[in-house]
Formats: structure tokens, C-alpha cells, sequence
């Protein structure tokens, strides 16, 4: 049974969600605060998280960082913050989407189920090499040199999608739908902090990307022989 860490120190929200998602087939784990937040992370293995931002104690960006210190489990945020500047924090902090309270049921569980749809492997993928890295599809699995390189689930798709079209300009807007559904034509700054994350991790120069390259105002090209 798939199992869905919430983390939230309001009682009803917890119990509304709780409901909702075991309606639907899911296990619960529930945490009031940051510090059982991350003991649940660590000992169930849950496969998502929502995690509010305004917690006691440990804040929800801390927790986001903990567990993506030694996890990939989809995190989604729940917030009443939803100015860009908390998004990008959160997205920068290793969240993988963002849910501004108050949110619809209904659109919050399209985004879980998007969320562990990216997650999954695909099947008969091929293996990407460069100068620089090799990404097997397949296995998600990514390595530069000799050493493994941890992407999150949304970076994983990102990065498929732009293997997938190598040398052709992806739109900001396919992007944006593909990973994260319709509806966010607009969040430019989801793709910014994700992309800058993937070139912090391949790139052998981050600010100087050869591979994943921006169109500015249009979208992202995978140049796999670029080396200047």
C-alpha cells in the first residue's frame, strides 16, 4: 500500500486529509511537528510527504532539507504562504511541488497522484552518455565519473524530458505541463530552481552550462555533444 507522510500542526487539516487520501487506497502517517516529521520520514519509508511550511519547532523547509538529505520521496508543500519568493525557498530546499492553502481536495490529490507518477521507472530507456555524466533512464540512475549522483523524482523528469529531444528547444510551457500538470503555464520559477539544481549536479560548470541549455523567454535545449 502506498504511503503518504502528512505533516501539519493542524489537527483538522491532518483528520480532512487523513480521510481523504485512505478513501482512496492510501496509508497514512501523520506528524504534528518537524522533529516527528523526520523520525516517521526515517523509520516508515513512507512513498510522499506533505509537508506544511509553519511548523513548531523544526520548520517545514528543515524538514524538507532532512529528508532530502538522504531521501527522493516526492514532498509536496502545503502553505498559506504563496508568494514566489516562499516557493522558490521551498522548491530550493528540495520540495517538489507547492499547494497554496486553502487548496481543493480534488487538486491536491492530482498532484499527489502526478507526484508519484513521476516517481515511477520507465521501462526501456536508454543510457545517456556525455563527456561530462551518464544517465541511465532505466535505472534512474545518474553518474558523474566514478560517482552517483542523487536527482529527485522532479528532476528525473525534467532531465528525461530534455534527454528525450536532444538538441531541441523544449517550451517552458510543455515542461511545465508534462512534470507538473495543466495549470502551471505560468510558474516560471518552478523550471529556474529545478534546472539550476540539475547543472549543480552534471554540469562541470554550473553558471557556465554546456549541456542543459537555456533559450531565454522559450524553454531548454539538452546539447549531449556541446563542449563549449
Amino acid at each position: 500500500m502506498t504511503a503518504i507522510l502528512v505533516v501539519d500542526d493542524e489537527p483538522q487539516l491532518r483528520k480532512a486529509l487523513r480521510v481523504n487520501l485512505q478513501a482512496r487506497g492510501f496509508e497514512v502517517l501523520e506528524a504534528a511537528d518537524g522533529e516527528t516529521a523526520l523520525h516517521l520520514a526515517a523509520a516508515s519509508r513512507p512513498d510522499l510527504a506533505l509537508v506544511d511550511l509553519g511548523l513548531p519547532g523544526i520548520s517545514g523547509l528543515d524538514v524538507i532539507a532532512g529528508i532530502r538529505g538522504w531521501s527522493d520521496l516526492p514532498i509536496i508543500v502545503l502553505s498559506v504562504r504563496g508568494a514566489e519568493q516562499d516557493k522558490v525557498d521551498a522548491l530550493d530546499a528540495g520540495a517538489d511541488d507547492y499547494v497554496t492553502k486553502p487548496f481543493g481536495m480534488g487538486e491536491l490529490l492530482a498532484r499527489v497522484r502526478a507526484a508519484l507518477r513521476r516517481r515511477g521507472a520507465d521501462a526501456d530507456e536508454p543510457v545517456i552518455r556525455t563527456a561530462a555524466f551518464e544517465i541511465d533512464l532505466a535505472q534512474h540512475r545518474a553518474t558523474v565519473g566514478d560517482d552517483e549522483v542523487h536527482l529527485t523524482p522532479t528532476e528525473w523528469a525534467l532531465v528525461t524530458m530534455l534527454l528525450r529531444h536532444p538538441g531541441r528547444l523544449v517550451t517552458q510551457r510543455h515542461l511545465l505541463h508534462e512534470v507538473w500538470g495543466p495549470g502551471f503555464d505560468h510558474e516560471t520559477n518552478y523550471l529556474r530552481v529545478h534546472l539550476a539544481n540539475v547543472r549543480r549536479k552534471l554540469e562541470p560548470i554550473p553558471s557556465q552550462p554546456r549541456y542543459f541549455i537555456t533559450e531565454p523567454g522559450m524553454g531548454y535545449r539538452f546539447e549531449p555533444g556541446s563542449e563549449g
